[in-house]
């Protein structure tokens, strides 16, 4: 049996934690909490309670808010 490493990240969207396999860094995944998609990044824990991911949070949830704004209203979104 081989074991895998993993680390832990919160999600973006709901804030929960995660344990993501190491192998999946730097790619797209998704919760599966809330199923929102974000890029799995290993900080090492030391963002996990920090005010810089709150920031981060805050701004990837106006972003999608604004894409899925746009998209309602017919406008291209890149």
């Amino acid at each position: 049996m081989v074991l895998k490493s993993h680390f832990l990240q919160e999600c973006p969207v709901c804030g929960r934690p995660l344990e993501i396999l190491k192998e999946h860094l730097g790619e797209r995944v998704s919760c599966c909490h809330c199923g929102g998609y974000f890029v799995a990044d290993d900080f090492g824990g030391k963002d996990l309670r920090g005010g810089n991911l709150l920031m981060r949070r805050a701004d990837y949830l106006l972003q999608l808010a604004t894409r899925r704004l746009h998209l309602s209203q017919g406008f291209a979104v890149s």
